[in-house]
Order: structure tokens, then C-alpha cells, then sequence
């Protein structure tokens, strides 16, 4: 049966665009660049450990993503205030400040150039970290 999950795709009208936005203001390194068929260009990201993240030129897609919290991706940090700061930094349009999500970490959540929604989260064993920060505290996950 299902032994765990190897990747996500992610589909774009521009492919390069979206990887170096992922790759410039997130910090995600590309892992490979390829070819797939005539002309469209793919992308596999660094994400870590055990999987991966596509990045495939569809060139029928819409410019933008229609909803943008349908799917997202949650990207895991050491320092969620200072990967904020970071990404704050270069220009990244945040959805949602840093919030917490008790038994989990803390998150904050932004879009990328497609519209889709993404997050960085600082999670297992992290909130000790922050308890003399004063974060909104809500329950249940929202990534």
C-alpha cells in the first residue's frame, strides 16, 4: 500500500519564473533542471529529506491560480522569525502573519507569483523557542 509521499507537482504557465522565485526569495535550491517533451522546461527542488518538489511548465494554465488555499505546501524552517524576516525581506506577499498552532509549531503562510499558497513552519520541539513572543494562539492545523 501507500508507503509515503515521494513529491508534489506543481504546474505553471512559466516554470523558470516560479523555480527561481521559490529558489531566490525562499531559498529553495534547485536540484535539477531538465526537459520534458518539446519545449517545456522542469524543475525539482531541494526540499528535503524523502521528497520532492516539481516545478512543470503546463502552458495552458491560467496566469494564476484560481484559489489559492485549495493546496499548499509547508516548508519546514530551524527559525520561523528568522526565516520570516528573510522572506519578508525580499518582497514575498504574506497571506498571514506568524500564528501558532498548539501541539504543532508556529507557521506563516504566503503566495507565490502564481497565486498558489505556501508556508514555512517551525515545528517539532521549536515552541519552547517562543514563549516570551507573543504569537496569536489558535488550535487545529492550517497548513
Amino acid at each position: 500500500m501507500i508507503k509515503g509521499l515521494d513529491g508534489v507537482t506543481i504546474g505553471s504557465k512559466n516554470a523558470t519564473e516560479l523555480a527561481n522565485f521559490y529558489k531566490d526569495k525562499v531559498g529553495i535550491k534547485i536540484k535539477e533542471e531538465f526537459q520534458m517533451g518539446e519545449n517545456l522546461n522542469a524543475f525539482e527542488m531541494d526540499a528535503g529529506e524523502g521528497s520532492s518538489v516539481m516545478i512543470i511548465d503546463m502552458p495552458d494554465y491560467a496566469d494564476k491560480a484560481s484559489e489559492d488555499s485549495r493546496v499548499w505546501l509547508t516548508f519546514e524552517v530551524e527559525n520561523i522569525e528568522k526565516s520570516t524576516e528573510e522572506i519578508d525581506g525580499k518582497g514575498v506577499k504574506k497571506v498571514r502573519d506568524t500564528f501558532h498552532i498548539e501541539g504543532y509549531g508556529y507557521v506563516t503562510t504566503y503566495s507565490d507569483p502564481d497565486g498558489n499558497s505556501f508556508q514555512i513552519a517551525q515545528v517539532r520541539g521549536g515552541e519552547e523557542d517562543h514563549n516570551e513572543h507573543d504569537h496569536d494562539h489558535e488550535e487545529g492545523h492550517d497548513h
